[in-house]
């Protein structure tokens, strides 16, 4: 189950640029400075309330719901219009501007970890406000400062770069499907391995094989959103381009025809901005910008250095004959004309028509006696070259109704698929269609069990001849898919029960079926007796390990109540896309001591990131690994770190043995990435434990908190935090109930 792997340098890598790569002297140096292979507890410690102005006890969704959402938008759409001289709109609109801001900000999401999206506002911050494919959007969220301003903290940033990318399609003819607030705003970067190259634009370090993209990247290049759109490095070749986005949207969670509407529809809106090469005349991003700059970059000295003279991709022109209006244009173009290669005032490889200059009809973005002929970038070219994509696309031109329909699907889900469930929506203009890929959950309409029927079901669950390590393996397999980033996963719909999540290794699947009969049958005895309350599987699942951990902490001498609120429903097999749940299989679940080859990084780092994705901070990580220890909660009831002589009872033995000095560790001669523990004066055989567990004892940050949970005077206080922190695990996805209970 485990193997030997070099320790990377942490366990979730952000790539920093500087303009400087010198240390200044007098640079505060972190411990990772000297010692790089050191476990970085970085990313846990996003989860505490100290860097949130606004204080633990703000409650967005309340301020939110107490927002004229209407006024909102109007104040937008007359922005819309309003050309600033500092920042010029482009044919008197910003819309187009705004959109690319949304489809930039949400555009970075990906699959395999949920990270990235639309929710934090994360494009606030580096690296994303510095990234080469958003140069200029840092002038965009100042053109909607005031807006932010008027409204403070009843709308996110987050939340409204996506509202003014709906209202600039609505006021540019288009009607969207809706949009839906409950995106809260980060404070600071989020952690994030966008690749390991060390220069823009590269992609040195993120293929494998046959240009197989590594997991669990999407983009093509570093600092990019999607692809290249000059193709592949550059190569002009659309059908080699079709690969990239076909590899890239997939992992953004798109197929073909989202692919094909996105690209289709988002190009019929605006231009590229190319008027001059870049390295002659584009200063530094935001982040490595002057002072007085502000955090502004892309300082432009050429020209004007904005309006008609504004160089971002360094791609020229606009698409269709009308760039602020919604129209079939961008398709008839693409089809209606043989396109040829040419290249933008700065340099950059594009298409237009091969009888250019007979057809130019595309209006000037800032001299109004001024017409251009259309362009096309290789990537969309792809859109007509690709036997699949041109198929779509050719289907799209001939029923327009259809094309509004899918790019009103494709768009809602581009800016929405991180939210997580619709429970989260909040607004007026929340579509009441319900989609596959919020991972639908029937709602709860029948009676709840009551508090005492909780009690009855507990009885009845520990006299069912289930063990105690038993119900807490289940109840943590079930919860612990929750992976915060994109708010998927959890407890709720008892998905633990349908493919793909039954056959996971981690769930050791053999037991699990026959824990989950059952309480299943304890579930239709406790339904079909009651004439009528009703209570899920899902709540079945999680009051089994409540009532475990209850017995756990009486037979260690505690009595604790694990609290408990039903209210959960169960999801169909119908209801659960299958490819889409099998990226959130864990490779690794340190919790469990599971761990198998599909693992990128190290035991313990990718304990770190099990963590982060529960959204626990570096003590709740620590209480719940000495709790899973004594609870004998490992895949498969493995032993390792199992290091108590009462396993099964919640107790701190855990960290009180392995910080014991009569206790010797070397590697097991045997198995591979597995530590013996004997006894220094005799060499007996003690124990037996991973790397997850001896990081507890080897990391200085770590075992300062295990050393709290060892002492004579913290048994108690281990059982309640421990008690605490499961019942947080439990509830991460119960968004029904968030901010009315603590």
């Amino acid at each position: 189950m485990y193997k030997k792997t070099t320790t990377l340098v942490a366990a979730v890598i952000t790539v920093v640029f500087c303009s400087n790569a010198a240390l200044a002297d007098n640079q505060l140096k972190s411990p990772e400075f000297w010692w790089p292979e050191q476990i970085n507890l970085k990313p846990l410690r996003q989860h505490a309330l100290e860097s949130n102005p606004l204080g633990k006890d703000f409650n967005y969704a309340e301020e939110f719901n107490k927002l004229d959402l209407e006024a909102v938008k109007l104040d937008i759409k007359k922005l819309l219009s309003t050309s600033q001289e500092w920042w010029p709109a482009d044919y008197g609109n910003y819309g187009p501007f705004f959109i690319r801001m949304a489809w930039h900000s949400a555009g970075v999401y990906r699959i395999f970890d949920g990270r990235g999206g639309a929710s934090g506002g994360q494009q606030r911050f580096a690296p994303l406000n510095s990234w080469p494919d958003n140069a200029n959007l840092d002038k965009a969220r100042r053109l909607l400062w005031p807006i932010k301003q008027r409204y403070g903290h009843k709308i996110s940033w987050a939340d409204l770069m996506v509202l003014a990318s709906n209202v600039a399609m609505e006021s540019m003819g288009f009607k969207t499907l809706g949009f839906a607030g409950g995106r809260e705003d980060d404070w600071e970067p989020e952690m994030v391995n966008w690749g390991n190259e060390k220069k823009f634009l590269s992609d040195a370090k993120r293929y494998h094989g046959n240009r197989q993209l590594k997991k669990p990247l999407a983009a093509v290049q570093m600092g990019l959103i999607y692809v290249n759109p000059e193709g592949p490095g550059g190569n002009p070749d659309p059908l080699l381009a079709a690969q990239d986005i076909r590899t890239t949207f997939a992992r953004m969670a798109m197929n073909d025809e989202e692919t094909v509407a996105l690209i289709a529809g988002g190009h019929t809106f605006g231009k590229t901005h190319g008027a001059h090469k870049p390295d002659k005349c584009v200063g530094a991003e935001p982040a490595a910008a002057s002072i007085e700059e502000q955090g502004f970059g892309w300082k432009n000295k050429c020209g004007t250095g904005k309006g008609a003279d504004t160089v971002t991709s360094g791609l020229e022109g606009a698409w269709t004959i009308s760039p602020i209006a919604w129209s079939m244009n961008f398709l008839q173009n693409l089809f209606g004309y043989e396109w040829v290669q040419s290249k933008s005032p700065a340099g950059a490889i594009q298409w237009i028509p091969k009888n250019a200059q007979e057809v130019k009809f595309v209006p000037d973005a800032h001299d109004s006696s001024k017409r251009h002929a259309p362009i096309m970038l290789t990537t969309d070219l792809a859109l007509k070259f690709d036997p699949s994509y041109k198929q779509i696309a050719q289907r799209f031109l001939n029923n327009p109704a259809e094309f509004d329909l899918a790019f009103a699907k494709a768009w809602f889900k581009l800016t929405h698929r991180d939210m997580g469930p619709r429970a989260r929506y909040l607004g007026q203009e929340v579509p009441k269609e319900v989609f596959i890929w919020q991972d639908p959950i029937p709602e709860v309409d029948y009676q709840m069990i009551s508090d005492k029927d909780v009690v009855i079901l507990k009885a009845e669950i520990l006299d069912s001849g289930l063990t105690i390590p038993q119900l807490v393996r289940t109840a943590w397999a079930s919860a612990s898919s929750f992976r915060g980033t994109d708010m998927r996963g959890g407890a709720n719909g008892a998905r633990i029960r349908l493919a793909p999540q039954k056959d996971w290794p981690a769930n050791s699947p053999v037991e699990l079926a026959k824990v989950l009969k059952s309480l299943e049958n304890i579930q239709t005895e406790f339904n079909n007796n009651s004439s009528k309350k009703q209570v899920s599987l899902a709540d079945i699942i999680v009051l089994g390990g409540a009532a475990a951990i209850e017995k756990a902490a009486k037979d260690g001498g505690y009595e604790v109540t694990v609290p408990f609120i039903p209210g959960r429903a169960d999801a169909t097999q119908a209801g659960t896309d299958l490819a889409s749940f099998a990226v959130l299989e864990p490779a690794a679940d340190g919790f469990r001591n599971y761990y198998n080859a599909k693992s990128s990084l190290s035991p313990a780092e990718m304990l770190i990131a099990k963590a982060n994705y529960l959204n626990l901070t570096v003590p709740e990580m620590t209480v719940l690994i000495g709790g899973m220890r004594a609870l004998n909660a490992n895949t498969e009831a493995q032993p390792y770190g199992v290091l108590t002589n009462q396993p099964g009872t919640l107790n701190n033995d855990f960290f009180v043995n392995l910080l014991d000095m009569s206790t010797k560790w070397t590697k097991s001669p045997k198995n591979e990435g597995v530590y013996e523990g004997v006894d220094r004066r005799t060499g007996q055989a003690r124990w037996k434990a991973t790397p997850v567990d001896l990081v507890f004892g080897s990391n200085a940050e770590l075992r300062a908190v295990a050393e709290v949970y060892a002492s004579e005077d913290a048994k108690e206080k281990f059982v309640n935090n421990f008690v605490k922190t499961w019942v947080k695990v439990m509830r991460l996805d119960r968004f029904d109930i968030a901010g009315k209970y603590s």
